[in-house]
């Protein structure tokens, strides 16, 4: 859309465009979202070249309070707002069923730092209760930050065997908690530059192979919408990464599959046509590669299925796609 953008960049400005094009998102606060990745003057011609949008009860010009509540609590009794969990316009009550609580007695969680490149870095952290050595997994979250439900993805990874840091992207600036206005999230991820948002990965894991209780060439990632992207990217640069499950992100540049040397197994919702349209291109790549690679698309669902706070929810989906990244890992972490 613009030649100005890098990748993650246009896809967070197209995940926006689209929620304005369905009628999920006012033009206004289209306008602020796409305004602050590509600026105000780009924004109101990429608007203006969208045409009007579908007419929906859900479109808001305030997303503050919604994701406000996501950014806070597990659990909100906020009607949903918006068709796509990393927007700024979700809301929904997370599904009790995949919950861990903080204080599972299986596990220790809770919120750490850890050296990063000419910074410290943030993160959550959970790692069960044990008494022998848990491989790694690195979990990245979607646009909206590091909120209650990727903290409850590590914690449900720990449950499971698994050293799980979520490594806050926006711990440069103080971390998702010390963003006053959780709308604003998007537009600070989206000045990031790329190749950060890898080292910072990286220096977590790193970090996590510094310590007594991994295996520490047993490390896996797992990442949501924007995280999903993040997944790609960090494989593409990390040859340590053994196992990663991108869940519908964007894909990276076909010139860099050669570099992977994780084992891929990719999400995709059949509704997410955004997404999923660019699934054959990176099938094909990965084969002629010689990679490890299996996908699953599912039919009805759309963006963010796996997200339980999220609109676009799709339990049946979550939980075949959750039961397949546990034994994806298990097959390259743990055999």
């Amino acid at each position: 859309m613009t030649d100005t953008l890098n990748d993650m960049q246009q896809y967070l400005v197209d995940e926006f465009v689209e929620e304005y094009q369905e009628g999920h998102l006012s033009r206004r606060e289209a306008l602020r979202q796409i305004g602050a990745i590509a600026g105000m003057t780009a924004a109101i011609v990429i608007l203006a070249a969208c045409g009007s949008p579908q007419v929906s009860t859900t479109a808001t010009t305030d997303a503050v309070s919604t994701t406000a509540a996501i950014a806070t609590t597990v659990a909100t009794s906020t009607p949903a707002s918006s068709a796509s969990a990393g927007s700024a316009l979700v809301a929904a009550s997370a599904d009790p069923s995949v919950q861990v609580a903080p204080d599972d007695p299986g596990l220790t969680a809770d919120m750490m730092s850890f050296p990063g490149t000419g910074a410290t870095l943030m993160g959550y952290l959970a790692q069960p209760v044990r008494n022998s050595l848990s491989p790694i997994v690195l979990v990245c979250h979607e646009n909206m930050g590091l909120t209650p439900y990727i903290q409850n993805v590590a914690r449900r990874l720990a449950k499971a065997g698994y050293v799980a840091l979520a490594v806050d992207l926006l711990g440069r600036q103080g971390g998702t908690a010390k963003v006053s206005n959780p709308g604003d999230v998007p537009g600070i991820l989206g000045k990031l530059p790329p190749d950060q948002l890898v080292q910072d990965f990286q220096s977590g894991m790193r970090y996590l192979q510094s310590q007594p209780y991994v295996i520490k060439d047993r490390v896996g990632m797992v990442g949501f919408c924007y995280g999903g992207g993040v997944t790609w990217r960090v494989a593409t640069k990390t040859p340590e990464l053994r196992a990663a499950v991108p869940f519908y992100g964007p894909p990276p540049a076909v010139t860099d599959i050669p570099m992977i040397q994780a084992a891929v197994l990719a999400f995709y919702g059949a509704l997410d046509t955004r997404i999923t349209q660019s699934e054959p291109t990176i099938e094909a790549a990965m084969k002629q590669n010689n990679k490890t690679f299996e996908k699953q698309i599912y039919p009805g669902a759309g963006h963010a299925f796996h997200h339980d706070g999220g609109a676009n929810y799709n339990p049946g989906a979550a939980k075949d796609a959750w039961e397949k990244t546990l034994a994806w890992f298990k097959t390259y972490l743990r055999a």
